[in-house]
Formats: structure tokens, C-alpha cells, sequence
């Protein structure tokens, strides 16, 4: 691929842009708004001048309800060899370009598994992508250089291309990003109105689970309404599962040992079920889950605290394999967990605590 044309700038496309400028393609910018397009050209993404012919591939990186009409444009202008879009849904532009009656030959559907809260091309980043899924939805009538072109871009990207069906991956997202996003959203809305007092003991626990509900709710609205069925249906087990657990909180409550008992059966259940499910998220780079052990480090919140800390774990030669921060609250500190291997963690501890770091039991 040499040549590739992005149309639409926001933090997909800009990201996808960066990705490719950094490997030497020659990238042009499109945008319904020509200051995103020049903001994005501003950030080294490409050029915002239209290019002198077709390019190599074209990038469709539009909300889902505009992507089949904005495809459809640019390949009745001949813009490309090959198309491919990046939205979060994929059944519904693909039925939407073939009533369109548009040969789909050099048109190929796709969706990077990867994002951030905040949107437009001032957020968007050149790695944004590496190491994450990139799911491909070729089809038979999938032409192979399109195919070809498209595990290009995500090479490029250094992500990790999943070829699914349309309608698999859409029932799949539902599953582990809309419904969740959505559930985030409504433990979220909890703290709205809720009591100062309240909110100020939040910890790292409702931090995880509300991180998410900060996204752009109009982007959410265009994702869901491209997808409402099998969010819809999840949902509605989602709520079967609820009303149980209310009904087994209200047993919790009874003076009757034996519904007491039942209460404790029907927590216990979701909870074990939680757990069973929990464990099926893959682990680090796309393997099983591995269970690490932490060593809880206090820390002052002060510049360079991070780095040497992850500098004193090499000179231990232990591998940091994952982290987390709890920040203290009313305080200019914090407890940094670190995720090691089992079996360093007390040679990680003795290291740290030998270099005057104060250790969490």
C-alpha cells in the first residue's frame, strides 16, 4: 500500500492516519468538516489535499448510520482500488450498501477493537491499535487484493486482525462492549444525585466499573442504534438476572431462617457465575488469564514516582506485568499495585522495601 485516503477525522481515523503516515504511506484527509481534517493534517496524519486519483485503499471512518452512505459516495467517485470502513457495527452497512445495488467486490467491512473515552483527532494517537483485535468481515464476493490490502493497514497498524461474520461480530460486540457500556452508564447515573458524602468514599472498585460511562453519549447513540437487537436481548437477561438478585437481597432481609437461606443461595449464585465468567476474559496479549500476585507500594503524589519504581523492579529483575493506582482520598498519595509472576513477589517486595519504598501488607 502506498496511497490511502481517510475520510472522516475523528479519533479512529485520525489514529488509523498515523499509523500509516509512520510507515511511509502517503495519506489524504477527508472530513465533512475541513478544520477536523486540517487539525488532523496539523498532527502529521497525512495531507488534507484532495489526491490527484484513485489511491490504493480507502478508509471510511464515519458514525455507523452515515458509513453506507458516505461508502457509497466515495465509490461512485472512484476514489480507490478498495474500501473498508471501520465502524463498531457491520451487518447493517453491508445490507444497507447491497440494497444500494453497489458492487461490493472492493469492499470489505472491519472494526479495530479499540478506542478511548474521548473523541475528535486531537485524541488520537499512532498506537493506538497495536496489539488490539482488528476484525475483518470479508465475504465471499471479497475480492482477495481488497482482503490483502486491508491486512496491510492492519499490519501497519500492529494490530491483530480476527475475521469473523458480519453478523457474529455484531452479536459479539453487543455482548462485550455495547451491553457493557451501558450497564457502566446506569451504575454511573447512580452517583448523579447522590450525597457528596457518598461520592467522596469512591474507590478503585466503582473507578473500573464507571471508567467507560465518560464517552461521548452521541457517539453511543450512534453505535446502539446501529445495533439495537442484540443489545436488546442481553439486556433482557441482564434484567432477569436483577430482578433475582433483588428478590434473593430481600430474602437477606427476612426474619424466616429458611428464605434467609434462599437469599443466600441466590447471591451466591450470580456471584459464582460472575466468577465462572470472569475468568474467561483473556489475559495479557490475547492469552488465558493468569492469576499474578500484588505487591502494594505507597507512594507520594509526586513527579517520578512511577519510574522509579519500575526502574528499582528492574534492577530486581522482576517483570511489572500489570499495575493499577488507588489514589488516597484528601491525600497527596497513593497505593500502587503491582502485578507480578507469584514467585517474584517476595523477591520484588524485599527489593523495594530495601530501597526505603513503604510496603502494603
Amino acid at each position: 500500500m502506498r496511497t490511502a485516503l481517510v475520510i472522516g477525522t475523528g479519533l479512529i481515523g485520525t489514529s488509523a492516519a498515523l499509523a500509516l503516515a509512520q510507515r511511509g504511506v502517503v495519506v489524504h484527509l477527508e472530513d465533512h468538516d475541513p478544520g477536523q481534517a486540517r487539525t488532523a493534517a496539523a498532527l502529521g496524519a497525512g495531507t488534507d489535499e484532495a489526491p490527484d486519483g484513485p489511491v490504493d485503499l480507502a478508509v471510511v471512518a464515519a458514525p455507523p448510520a452515515h458509513v453506507a452512505a458516505v461508502l457509497a459516495d466515495a465509490m461512485r467517485r472512484g476514489v480507490a482500488r478498495g474500501y473498508l470502513d471501520v465502524a463498531s457495527v457491520k451487518g447493517g452497512p453491508r445490507r444497507e450498501l447491497e440494497a444500494l445495488g453497489l458492487d461490493l467486490s472492493a469492499y470489505i467491512g472491519s472494526h479495530p477493537m479499540s478506542g478511548r473515552e474521548k473523541s475528535g483527532p486531537l485524541a488520537a494517537t499512532g498506537d493506538l491499535f497495536e496489539g488490539r483485535p482488528w476484525v475483518l468481515t470479508p465475504t465471499r464476493d471479497t475480492d482477495t487484493e481488497v482482503l490483502n490490502l486491508a491486512l496491510e493497514l492492519v499490519s501497519h497498524c500492529r494490530a491483530v486482525p480476527v475475521v469473523m461474520d458480519a453478523d457474529a461480530h455484531d452479536r459479539a460486540v453487543a455482548l462485550v462492549s455495547h451491553m457493557p457500556h451501558l450497564v457502566s452508564s446506569l451504575v454511573a447515573a447512580r452517583l448523579e444525585n447522590a450525597e457528596e458524602a457518598a461520592v467522596r468514599l469512591c474507590g478503585q472498585g466503582i473507578r473500573d466499573v464507571t471508567r467507560i460511562a465518560a464517552s461521548d453519549p452521541r457517539m453511543w447513540i450512534d453505535i446502539l442504534s446501529a445495533n439495537p437487537g442484540p443489545v436488546a436481548d442481553l439486556l433482557t437477561d441482564v434484567s432477569a438476572d436483577l430482578e433475582e438478585t433483588v428478590r434473593a437481597l430481600r430474602a437477606l432481609q427476612s426474619s424466616d431462617e429458611a428464605k434467609r437461606r434462599d437469599g443466600v443461595d441466590g447471591i451466591e449464585d450470580v456471584l459464582r457465575r460472575g466468577n465462572a465468567g470472569q475468568v474467561r476474559v483473556p489475559g495479557k496479549h490475547g492469552a488465558a488469564p493468569r492469576v499474578y500476585e500484588v505487591v502494594a507500594v505507597l507512594i507520594d503524589d509526586q513527579p517520578g514516582q512511577l519510574a522509579r519504581i519500575f526502574a528499582d523492579a528492574g534492577r530486581a529483575g522482576v517483570n511489572i506485568e500489570d499495575v493499577r493506582i488507588e489514589h488516597a482520598t484528601g491525600q497527596q498519595a497513593g497505593l500502587v499495585q503491582l502485578m507480578v509472576e507469584p514467585k517474584s513477589a517476595a523477591v520484588l517486595a524485599a527489593a523495594l522495601k530495601e530501597r526505603g519504598w513503604a510496603i502494603r501488607q
